[in-house]
C-alpha cells in the first residue's frame, strides 16, 4: 500500500496502517526533529504526532505529499512542546542551525540569535502585515487558514505575504557576516 492507503485504511479504524506508516516515516522525522528538541523529548513528540495523524485521518486530502502532511503535523505537535516548555526547553542547537555545529560555543549562539533579530527587523516594524504574517506562521506555528481567519484576508494573500517573509529571510541571512562591531 501506498502512503495515501494507509491513510486511508487508518481513517477506517486500521492500526496495522498507523504501524506501518510509523515505520516508514518516524525516522526522518525523529531526524528533522532532532535539531529542534532535546533527544529525550524527540520521542515522545514522535509519539502525540502520530496519535494526531490517527485522529485527523478522516480529514486528510490526499492532493498535497503524504510527508507534508505528517512533517506539518509533527511540527506543530514540537511547537506546541516547546510552548508548553517555554524558552528554556528550547536546545542550544535549534538557535545555530539544523546542523548543530556549533552547539557547545554560546559565541556563536549569541551571534546566530543576533543574526535571526536581524533578519526579523528587515520584515518591517513590528505590526506590520509582513511581521505579523512571520509571527503568526513560523513563531506560533498557524496554518495559513487560521492566519487568514485573524488577519481577515483571503489564503491566497497569506501564501504571498509568507511568500515574501521567506524573501527577506532568506536574503537577510545569506549576507555574509560583516567583520568589526558594526552590526
Amino acid at each position: 500500500m501506498d502512503d495515501d492507503e494507509l491513510i486511508a485504511a487508518m481513517a477506517g479504524g486500521d492500526d496495522t496502517a498507523l504501524r506501518e506508516l510509523f515505520a516508514r516515516h518516524a525516522p526522518w522525522l525523529a531526524a528533522r526533529l532532532r535539531p529542534m528538541l532535546p533527544a529525550a523529548e524527540v520521542e515522545d513528540v514522535l509519539q502525540e504526532s502520530f496519535l494526531a495523524v490517527w485522529r485527523g485521518a478522516c480529514g486528510y486530502r490526499p492532493e498535497g505529499s503524504p510527508g507534508g502532511w505528517l512533517w506539518g503535523i509533527t511540527r506543530r505537535q514540537a511547537a506546541l512542546w516547546l510552548r508548553r516548555r517555554g524558552p528554556d526547553g528550547l536546545p542550544l542547537a535549534a538557535l545555530v542551525g539544523q546542523g548543530g555545529q556549533h552547539a557547545g560555543d554560546p559565541a556563536e549562539a549569541a551571534v546566530s540569535r543576533a543574526e535571526l533579530a536581524e533578519a526579523v527587523r528587515a520584515l518591517g516594524p513590528e505590526g506590520s502585515t509582513t511581521q505579523e504574517v512571520w509571527r503568526l506562521m513560523y513563531v506560533e506555528d498557524r496554518t495559513v487558514t487560521e492566519v487568514a481567519g485573524l488577519m481577515g484576508v483571503p489564503e491566497g494573500t497569506v501564501k504571498s505575504r509568507a511568500h515574501r517573509v521567506r524573501q527577506l529571510m532568506r536574503a537577510v541571512l545569506r549576507q555574509p557576516v560583516r567583520d568589526g562591531g558594526g552590526r
